[in-house]
């Protein structure tokens, strides 16, 4: 399938051809709400922690005589009902991370790229690089091209100038061919390719 190549000036730069097995595989939301439910899940940082009766520090010795006292009777200080002793079944530090077989991730990537282009918000830009990093300049380049909430998928790597102008626009974000993640393409409405990252995720999904 074919498509149109154009510059930050909104000008034509000519045609591209996108592989029909990455950019038009039928639509799968099972597999993207999978590889999205995977990316949150290794996002997680799981470091909830509480400390059981072996961990805290205290004696274990019988804090008073079995019978006689009219108290319930007590084995050690470090005991979960007395104050100061450990947590019951608290929260431990764990990996909320799951293993995803890497042929169900390419072919979610595949499916992202695939709907973007099939609801016409897939946009090919000839390069992703400026002269000076001037945010103004951007902005307003952006806004002709309508671009309000969009992904910028370079590169290799990710043009100095280009980065720096468009720190602080606001819903806009840049990521180079390798960052390029379903989550991160999901979530913004707009996905902007550069011609070289067509050619470096073709290589890498088909």
């Amino acid at each position: 399938m074919k498509s149109k190549v154009i510059t930050l000036e909104n000008n034509a730069a000519g045609d591209i051809e996108l592989a029909e097995e990455v950019f038009g595989v039928p639509m799968r939301k099972d597999i993207l709400a999978r590889m999205v439910n995977y990316q949150l899940a290794k996002r997680r940082r799981g470091t909830a922690s509480t400390k059981e009766r072996s961990e805290i520090r205290g004696t274990t010795a019988k804090p008073f005589r079995q019978k006689g006292t009219g108290q319930a009777r007590q084995g050690s200080r470090k005991a979960p009902q007395l104050r100061g002793g450990g947590t019951a079944f608290g929260p431990q530090e764990r990996d909320f991370g799951h293993k995803m077989n890497k042929k169900v991730r390419r072919m979610a990537m595949r499916t992202a790229l695939s709907a973007k282009q099939a609801d016409g918000k897939l946009v090919i830009l000839k390069d992703a690089a400026l002269k000076n990093p001037k945010t103004k300049e951007l902005s307003e380049k952006f806004a002709m091209l309508g671009w309000v909430n969009a992904l910028v998928v370079a590169g290799a790597e990710v043009d100095v100038n280009f980065a720096m102008a468009v720190a602080n626009i606001p819903n806009i974000d840049v990521l180079p061919t390798q960052g390029a993640n379903v989550y991160d393409i999901l979530r913004r409405d707009q996905l902007v390719l550069t011609t070289d990252a067509v050619e470096a995720l073709e290589a890498r999904l088909k």
